[in-house]
């Protein structure tokens, strides 16, 4: 049976350096992200970096339940197994949570992303890894998961979720032998921080990212990393 590296949101930044390291080392990837046409930019760029590799894509948005549930359809449809998945879907909006919609719109577009991407595709994902006892579940939170930050407003709430979900995850799934890893990067150079006035050298690396969920995915199955914090050298912006 193919067993298969799953990462959500593959396109840009964390997750598409998640989806290069691991074609880079052989293994078939399954991504998605809202955009086709970016989507193909990235089979692009593999053909001509990795020519043997196989990706699958799919377009969705997981701020949908539906869509969710459409990508973990054609995933178990390739009839193959999950040994990697990489919860990476996520989106920043910065504010204080008093100037924020009244309507609380914000806090459930947040949720939506960055807690419930990852909850609505790891559920039907963990019946085929619980059978075979096998597999790991990276979930790409952040430092805003374990510290509040000035105008982190919703979106720290929700990756303070995210946090405890894996941490749940961690605790549910050991005797199963299915390792779980809550990754906490600082401030990482990617879209979110497009136009911010800071040389490149103040960022984290998304391949630095990358490189160290594959070594932590490497350790024998009698080890788990439970927490991955990542920090720039020069700490926090």
């Amino acid at each position: 049976m193919e067993k298969y590296v799953v990462v959500t949101g593959g396109t840009k930044g964390i997750g598409r350096a998640v989806v290069m390291r691991f074609l880079r080392a052989g293994w078939p990837v399954v991504t998605c992200a809202r955009s086709a046409e970016d989507l193909a930019a990235l089979q692009t760029d593999v053909r001509q970096q990795f020519p043997q590799a196989v990706l699958h894509t799919l377009p969705a948005d997981l701020s949908e339940t539906n869509e969710c549930r459409r990508f973990t359809d054609f995933v178990l449809g390739l009839g193959g197994a999950v040994e990697v998945l990489v919860n990476n879907t996520g989106s920043f909006l910065p504010g204080r949570l008093q100037d924020e919609p009244a309507d609380g719109s914000q806090l459930r577009q947040m949720l939506a992303v960055n807690l419930l991407s990852a909850y609505d595709v790891t559920l039907p994902l963990l019946p085929g890894l619980i059978a075979r006892r096998q597999g790991h579940i990276f979930n790409i939170c952040s430092t805003a998961s374990i510290a509040a930050y000035a105008n982190g407003g919703s979106y720290g709430i929700a990756k303070h979720a995210l946090y405890g979900f894996s941490r749940n995850l961690r605790e549910e799934l050991k005797e199963q032998q299915i390792r779980v890893t809550a990754v906490l990067p600082g401030a990482t150079l990617t879209a979110s921080w497009e136009g911010v006035d800071l040389p490149a050298e103040r960022f984290i690396r998304s391949e630095d990212v990358a490189e160290a969920i594959f070594g932590a995915y490497n350790l024998s199955p009698q080890a788990v990393i439970e927490e991955l914090l990542i920090r720039p050298q020069l700490g926090d912006l």
